[in-house]
């Protein structure tokens, strides 16, 4: 148990498997195109957001408090990782939600903020916001901390403390965004 339980890739392929068979199994009559895509929206979500709190909550506020020798674990290994699984989730959440709006039929009257779906409409647009700005602030500027990129030391801090700031925005955007999706009832 302890080899199947230490390989990550056998394990989600073994939740696919029984994620598939309760479908098929259990909810067959009522699996349809848009059901399916709706989980996946909410798995890549919760990939996405879980990383954004893990971020902000777990890896920004102990970084100072880790020693020196210590940090290039976290900033070589670790944060690159997860930030490929999280900018992943982020497009994943985003494309997957547009096509549950698509399938259902609510996706113009969402995005153009239209009732009964401007509480849906206004979690979209947050979650595109949030979804640019991991892809075109957070990781860019997450490479040149981190090293990825050629950059000098002073590049680096800035470049830090600008995906920091921009990490903590999509935090705080993040409440209201989760509230819109799971209180609206246009989709």
């Amino acid at each position: 148990m302890a080899k199947f339980f230490g390989n990550l890739h056998l394990v989600l392929v073994a939740g696919l498997v029984l994620a598939v068979a309760v479908m098929f199994g259990v909810d067959g009559d009522a699996l349809t195109a848009q059901s399916v895509t709706r989980w996946l929206h909410t798995f890549f979500g919760i990939v996405w957001i879980g990383l954004l709190y893990y971020f902000n909550f777990v890896q920004i506020p102990t970084m100072p408090k880790i020693p020196a020798e210590l940090k290039p674990g976290i900033s070589k290994h670790i944060a690159p990782s997860a930030l490929f699984f999280f900018r992943w989730g982020a497009a994943l959440t985003v494309l997957t939600g547009i096509i549950v709006a698509v399938l259902a039929g609510y996706a113009h009257q969402a995005f153009t903020l239209q009732d009964p779906f401007k509480l849906i409409g206004i979690g979209m647009w947050l979650a595109v916001i949030m979804a640019f700005n991991v892809w075109f602030i957070i990781w860019p500027n997450q490479k040149k901390a981190l090293g990825i990129v050629e950059a000098d030391d002073a590049t680096k801090a800035k470049a830090a403390t600008t995906a920091m700031m921009t990490s903590r925005l999509n935090t705080l955007l993040s409440i209201p965004m989760l509230y819109c999706m799971v209180s609206a009832n246009g989709g």
